[in-house]
């Protein structure tokens, strides 16, 4: 796996637990509102961090964490992340799992294999509106079908998460998306908020607070969990 960034310690990133946080590289998706682009392409100036190095410090700080959380980018598109996560378990960590939810046979794999004990899935937008919320022309759902039916089973612990960004989401996507998870255990909504890490076309903004609180009632009468994050 190509890891270009590496947080000690978060209570951020893992609900709950105190955790450290590696970043892969590489994806497959360009959604324009991307917080880590530059990990996306892979084009940035952060050099890779040896595999060995993350594990090294996680050791020495495994009676302080309780957990890893592995983000991007997009993991699931390694084939050697199975690996990666048994020697995170073998050292008696739990694991929270960012994905896009494109790769259900990595994901249910993992499960099986006991190496996930958490999955946060990115819900990108409504099932119509998904090609322009990922950046791509033409996209196949039924992997991202697959992967939110897999985790709505309750299988494995999980959220699902939004970021609402004014340029890309229309509100009656919120009602579609409420219709799709409805029943969810949890769901996130969160503002986009413009960086210099981002794609960032012209055109993206923030969501007004009022729009939020709107998108917020839509989606709680489908997904009663559903709360805004960063708030």
């Amino acid at each position: 796996m190509k890891i270009y960034g590496y947080t000690q310690l978060t209570l951020l990133d893992y609900p709950g637990k105190l955790a450290s946080t590696v970043f892969v590289g590489g994806c497959n998706y360009r959604c324009p509102y991307c917080h880590n682009a530059d990990l996306v392409t892979c084009k940035t100036n952060l050099p890779l961090i040896p595999e060995a190095s993350i594990l090294r410090h996680i050791l020495k700080r495994k009676n302080a964490l309780e957990g890893v959380c592995i983000t991007g980018g997009e993991p699931t598109i390694y084939k050697d992340l199975p690996q990666f996560i048994e020697k995170i378990k073998d050292i008696g960590l739990l694991v929270k799992l960012d994905t896009n939810g494109t790769n259900p046979a990595m994901v249910k794999y993992l499960h099986e294999q006991g190496l996930i004990d958490y999955v946060a899935m990115d819900i990108k937008s409504s099932p119509s509106g998904y090609a322009k919320a990922v950046g791509l022309g033409e996209i196949s759902m039924s992997e991202i079908f697959e992967t939110a039916e897999f985790l709505l089973r309750g299988s494995v612990d999980y959220e699902f998460r939004t970021t609402v960004v004014e340029g890309i989401h229309e509100v009656d996507d919120f009602e579609k998306i409420g219709k799709w998870i409805g029943g969810a255990k949890r769901y996130f909504l969160q503002a986009y908020k413009r960086s210099e890490r981002q794609f960032a076309p012209a055109g993206l903004e923030t969501p007004s607070t009022d729009k939020m609180t709107q998108i917020l009632e839509i989606c709680r009468k489908h997904i009663p969990s559903t709360v805004i994050r960063g708030e």
